[in-house]
């Protein structure tokens, strides 16, 4: 049985480590690597792998975001990617799905391929319903996380610790102008600095107030009060002057919220 793989991982040293790990096995054939969530949700759909190794974040959507994206009936087997999300790894082992904790050896991959060449010669629907409980869990939890996060008189972080070489650094959260995302890390622009994260935009979205900061596309978030002016852009995006000088394109998909933020802003 040959098993069609796609490859999914915002990392290029990631994705080649992958890419080389299926192509020494005979009986995977690597039809695809995907480098954000967009580009997975496509390739799932348009070419229905039997196999994904997914990587859980991403700047765009999570892992979990991709499969909910994708029907049902059309979800691969998949191997989930991950560096650090101590939670997915014991999500995983709960519900008996493999993982490849980075960084990972060729040993460590050959495991995880016997189990998975295991699972696919169980009949389709039996070998997703591991998937299926864990994709429940992780949106029960998501919600429940928002909720505790967006309800009224929610303690908002003063400060985010990151690190600077050496040393760690606390930034007040009232001091950032504007994030943005890089790979797996978010940048902070602040007074001219700019400091990096281990974290992805989504996750750090909920951390923040939203009547402070807005979400303007999906990989930027802004603090309202640094907006100095609102400028028409091209195909319904606009543009965002800063305070500080710094120019951020708005994508129209945010436009609305936004619109009401700043109303009493500008």
């Amino acid at each position: 049985m040959t098993i069609d793989v796609l490859v999914v991982d915002d990392e290029p040293l990631a994705r080649a480590r992958l890419r080389r790990l299926v192509e020494e096995e005979p009986d995977l054939r690597l039809i695809g690597e995907c480098v954000n969530g967009e580009e997975a949700v496509a390739a799932i759909r348009a070419a229905s792998p039997r196999l994904v190794f997914l990587d859980v974040d991403m700047p765009d959507m999570t892992g979990f975001d991709v499969l909910e994206a994708v029907p049902a009936t059309r979800r691969p087997a998949v191997v989930f990617v991950t560096a650090y999300d101590e939670f997915a790894v014991r999500a995983f082992e709960v519900h008996a799905l493999d993982y490849l904790l980075k960084p990972f050896d060729a040993s460590r991959f050959a495991t995880t391929l016997a189990r998975v060449r295991s699972q696919l010669r169980s009949p389709r629907d039996a070998s997703l319903e591991p998937l299926a409980a864990l994709l429940e869990e992780m949106r029960t939890r998501q919600q429940s996380l928002e909720r505790s996060l967006r309800q009224p008189g929610a303690a908002w972080p003063e400060r985010l610790v990151v690190r600077s070489g050496q040393e760690l650094v606390f930034v007040r959260v009232r001091d950032i102008d504007w994030l943005s995302s890089a790979d797996n890390y978010v940048e902070l622009h602040t007074g001219g600095q700019t400091f990096l994260l281990r974290e992805t935009i989504s996750r750090l979205e909920l951390k923040l107030d939203p009547t402070v900061f807005a979400r303007i596309h999906r990989g930027t978030i802004v603090n309202i009060a640094c907006i100095h002016q609102v400028l028409p852009a091209t195909h319904g995006d606009f543009a965002l002057l800063l305070q500080s000088g710094a120019r951020l394109i708005a994508s129209r998909t945010y436009a609305a919220r936004l619109k009401r933020l700043v109303s009493n802003v500008l």
